[in-house]
């Protein structure tokens, strides 16, 4: 068996990656050599938190984020889910209007967002009709299989 040379500032290097962009691990190969980096996932509750007082029109202004857990918010009929681990887009470039906004009404098959995952930007359709009433995730921002992405009802 061939001897497989670490090389430590690499292996830094990846793990440096993770921490700026908040995933949970890399993983690379090239040929037989294989290489995970992971961060470990420790599950923690979190204090409760009362919100600051906010005006009215600071409200309206602000990120549109439920009160409700994100756990509570994957188990709503209205959730769009991500179906990959990657970066969420709101808009399809720098400097354009989002694809949609709260209050927005959507149809079948519009584009609410792209997720970027190994350098390839995937559209997320609206599954159903309905109207945005929440945006769960900030623009430009890491995103996990499976975490509610918006609410449509």
């Amino acid at each position: 068996m061939a001897k497989f040379e670490m090389d430590t500032d690499f292996v830094r290097k990846l793990a440096q990656i993770l921490h700026e962009t908040d995933l949970g691990e890399i993983e690379l190969a090239d040929g037989e050599k294989r290489i995970r980096v992971a961060r470990p996932t420790v599950t923690v509750a979190a204090p409760a938190m009362t919100a600051p007082a906010v005006s009215p029109a600071a409200s309206a202004a602000a990120a549109p984020v439920a009160a409700a857990t994100t756990s509570d918010l994957g188990k709503h009929p209205g959730a769009v889910t991500s179906p990959m681990v990657g970066t969420a887009y709101l808009a399809p470039e720098p400097g354009k209007p989002n694809f949609v906004a709260v209050g927005d009404k959507i149809t079948v098959g519009q584009t609410l967002l792209i997720i970027e995952a190994m350098k390839t930007f995937n559209p997320i359709k609206a599954s159903k009709a309905g109207t945005v009433t929440q945006i769960l995730v900030a623009n430009a921002r890491p995103v996990e299989f499976g975490e509610p992405l918006m609410i449509v009802e």
